[in-house]
């Protein structure tokens, strides 16, 4: 079985997630896999690569796929969460850029409400 084979499920989901510049190399033993995407594409990727191999023990597969730039992610409030407190989930974020990405629909960046979807600028 060829490793484009068993890495075929994660493969079929790169392309049909339109993953930008997609590239994938089988060389020596290893399937290199690379491009652009979205954050939950990107995160679904990572899970079915742990479908497939859950330890990483195979070490045949390189995966490297980064964050399209001026993507965002989409995120609901859960009760409890304040603008800081979500922006502490994401490396290099602040409250003030999740303010300013949903102006549009957040006016007073202290009122926030359980179930509202807010824009995360990645």
């Amino acid at each position: 079985m060829s490793l484009q084979d068993k890495y075929s499920q994660l493969i079929s989901y790169a392309q049909s997630s339109n993953v930008s510049g997609l590239n994938v190399i089988e060389k020596d033993g290893v399937l290199y896999v690379s491009g652009q995407a979205t954050p939950s594409v990107k995160d679904q990727i990572w899970k079915l690569y742990d479908q497939i191999d859950p330890d990483a023990r195979a070490g045949d597969m390189v995966l490297d796929i980064a964050v399209l730039p001026g993507s965002e992610e989409i995120y609901e409030v859960k009760s409890g969460d304040s603008l800081s407190k979500i922006a502490a989930k994401y490396p290099g974020m602040t409250w003030q850029k999740i303010f300013e990405a949903n102006k549009d629909t957040i006016k007073n960046p202290d009122m926030i409400n359980p179930g509202q979807k807010i824009r995360i600028p990645v």
